[in-house]
């Protein structure tokens, strides 16, 4: 059975360390050393995660993820890299895979499309059905409370998931699942989508998740 979250970790692991510790992110305000204090905290101090998600406990959160940032740089990238300690819920048996492949998969392409010169490159069609299958929810928690429109994220195969159904214009955004997936969650900048609909409803659309 693939483990798309390890070969994820992997390659998140391996576009860290080829970055460098200072280099820009899609995370706005993060080097690419904020992001990996990030990564690790998020599966080994579970009591300072939550700020994360809950805005009153952000603060807490913050102080904890600069402790992890002063550390050095290749021992963040060794953490994240062995992975959760054995008192996270992330080392339960399919945790990791649940919780976590759209998580390293956004911020992987959040490192690697962070410069000038990136270029899409394709996925392996397991990752790219494994992407699509967990759209569905997490866009409606990510796109669905933003979007002003009736949005509809939509495969060059046809295949759509609707994200909202709310009453009034639709948008269709089309692409393939990864960059649907980045649209989702903020990322449409630097993905390659497309959007049809009503213009008004579009450029509505386009000021909660920007996109080209």
């Amino acid at each position: 059975m693939s483990n798309f979250a390890r070969a994820e970790r992997q390659r998140l692991t391996g576009l860290l360390r080829a970055a460098g510790p200072e280099a820009p992110t899609l995370c706005t305000g993060w080097t690419t050393r904020d992001l990996a204090a990030h990564l690790v905290l998020r599966e080994r101090r579970m009591d300072a995660a939550a700020g994360i998600r809950i805005a009153p406990l952000a603060g807490w959160t913050a102080r904890v993820q600069e402790g992890y940032r002063a550390r050095p740089y290749e021992e963040l990238l060794r953490l994240f890299r062995t992975g959760p300690s054995a008192f996270s819920p992330f080392s339960l048996p399919g945790a990791d895979e649940a919780a976590n492949v759209v998580e390293y998969f956004v911020h992987a392409e959040d490192v690697r499309r962070a410069g000038d010169d990136w270029r899409p490159e394709p996925l392996g069609p397991e990752l790219t059905e494994a992407l699509w299958r967990r759209l569905p929810m997490l866009a409606r928690l990510e796109a669905g409370r933003k979007s002003p429109a009736r949005l509809v994220l939509r495969r060059p195969d046809g295949r759509a998931v609707t994200v909202t159904r709310r009453t009034g214009p639709t948008v269709e955004v089309t692409g393939e699942p990864g960059e649907l997936v980045l649209f989702a969650f903020g990322r449409g900048e630097r993905a390659e989508v497309t959007a049809d609909g009503p213009q008004e409803a579009v450029e509505a659309l386009r000021v909660v998740l920007p996109f080209e």
